[in-house]
C-alpha cells in the first residue's frame, strides 16, 4: 500500500524486510526506539500545541519526517517543517529538504540568515574562520516567536556531545530561548510533562535515546532517501585542522591552504564554514552501517568544527538558545 505522498505507507508492526541491515536482531530494539519517538511526537503534539519540526536536510532530520509521518498516520503530520538557512549550506542538502518536503505536502518554513544580515539585524562574520553558525540562534528564536511556536521537534541525541548529554527529551526554554541544565524537569518512566508557561517554549528530541548506529540501521530499515553527501564521492576538499572541508566560495582559505581531490562523505550536515568531511569509501548504506559501527568518534566530535572551540561551545551556544 502507497502513503497518498508517493511512497510506501509507513508500518510499525517490524515486519518489514529492512533493506541494507544485516544484524535483523537489531529490528525490535529499533521499533523500540521508534515507538517511544513516536509516543513523544504525539505527546508534544497534544501539548502544548502548536508545534514545528526544526529541518536541516541532513539523517537526522530524515529520520525525524519519517517519525513525523508514522504518529499521524494516515493524516498529515500537524505542524510545518522549519529550516534556519545559513546561506552557506550544501546545495544538495537544500535540494534534498524542498523535494522531501514538497513530496510530503507539508508547509516550509523558511528562517533566513542572509535575510536578517542583509536587513541589518544581524552582523556577518568576515575572514577565513568567519561562520554564520551562531547567527542561527536569534533567528530560530526570532521565528519561534514570530509564528508563537510553543514547541519545536529537532534532531538532537545524546550521543552526539556531552551538552547534549544532560538534556531531557523535553528541554524547556525560557522567554529569551535560554536552556538551563540545572533546571530540568524529571522524565521519570517515560512520564513527560508538557505543561509550558506563559514565555516558555520546549525543544523537543525524539531521538535523544538513539545513537548515530541507530539512525543509520533505521534508515537502512526504512530504505529511507538521504542527501549523497553522506556517501562516499570525489569533492574538492582543503585540509584545516586536522578536518577536511568543502572547497567554496562561502570559505576564505588561509595562506598554504591548497585544494586537492579526495574520496570523502560527510557525517552530518550543516553549515559549509564549519562542516568537515572524512575520508571514506563507504558508498552504500550497508557499507556506512559497517563504518560506523567499527567507530569510536562521534559525528560531531570529529567533523563540527563548532564543536571544537572550547570543552563547553555546545552548552554555551545552548543556553543562549541553540537547537
Amino acid at each position: 500500500m502507497n502513503s497518498p505522498w508517493g511512497h510506501p505507507a509507513p508500518s510499525s508492526d517490524g515486519n518489514g524486510g529492512p533493506p541494507g541491515l544485516r544484524c535483523h536482531h537489531r529490528v525490535p530494539h529499533l521499533r523500540a526506539l521508534e515507538a517511544e519517538a513516536i509516543q513523544v511526537f504525539r505527546e508534544v503534539a497534544a501539548e502544548p500545541g502548536k508545534a514545528v519540526l526544526l529541518f536541516s536536510g541532513g539523517k537526522d532530520s530524515a529520520v525525524l519526517l519519517r517519525l513525523a509521518e508514522k504518529a499521524f498516520w494516515p493524516a498529515r503530520f500537524p505542524f510545518p517543517v522549519m529550516h534556519i538557512d545559513t546561506g552557506h549550506n550544501f546545495p544538495e542538502a537544500i535540494e534534498f529538504r524542498d523535494r522531501r518536503v514538497a513530496e510530503l505536502g507539508a508547509e516550509l518554513i523558511v528562517a533566513s540568515v542572509a535575510r536578517a544580515i542583509e536587513d541589518g539585524t544581524l552582523t556577518d562574520e568576515t575572514g577565513p574562520r568567519a561562520s554564520r553558525n551562531r547567527l542561527q540562534t536569534p533567528v530560530l528564536l526570532d521565528a519561534i516567536s514570530d509564528h508563537g511556536f510553543r514547541a519545536a521537534f529537532g534532531g538532537a541525541r545524546r550521543d552526539e556531545e556531552r551538552a547534549r548529554a544532560k538534556e531531557r527529551m523535553l528541554s524547556f526554554r525560557d522567554d529569551f530561548g535560554g536552556w538551563d541544565p540545572k533546571a530540568q524537569r524529571p522524565e521519570l518512566w517515560g512520564q513527560l510533562n508538557g505543561n509550558v508557561k506563559p514565555g516558555e517554549h520546549v525543544r523537543a528530541f525524539p531521538l535523544s535515546n538513539w545513537t548515530e548506529l541507530d539512525v543509520w540501521e533505521y534508515v537502512a530499515m526504512e530504505g529511507l532517501e538521504l542527501p549523497p553527501l553522506y556517501f562516499a564521492h570525489r569533492r574538492e576538499v582543503f585540509s584545516r585542522d586536522g578536518m577536511l572541508y568543502a572547497a567554496s566560495d562561502f570559505v576564505e582559505r588561509l595562506p598554504g591552504e591548497e585544494v586537492f581531490e579526495e574520496t570523502v562523505r560527510f557525517r552530518t550536515v550543516g553549515d559549509m564554514s564549519c562542516t568537515g568531511a572524512v575520508r571514506s569509501y563507504a558508498a552504500t548504506l550497508e557499507e556506512v552501517v559497517a563504518e560506523i559501527a567499527a567507530t569510536n568518534l562521534t559525528e560531531r566530535g570529529e567533523t563540527r568544527a563548532d564543536d571544537r572551540v572550547t570543552e563547553a561551545a555546545m552548552e554555551d551556544r545552548k543556553r543562549d538558545g541553540y537547537f
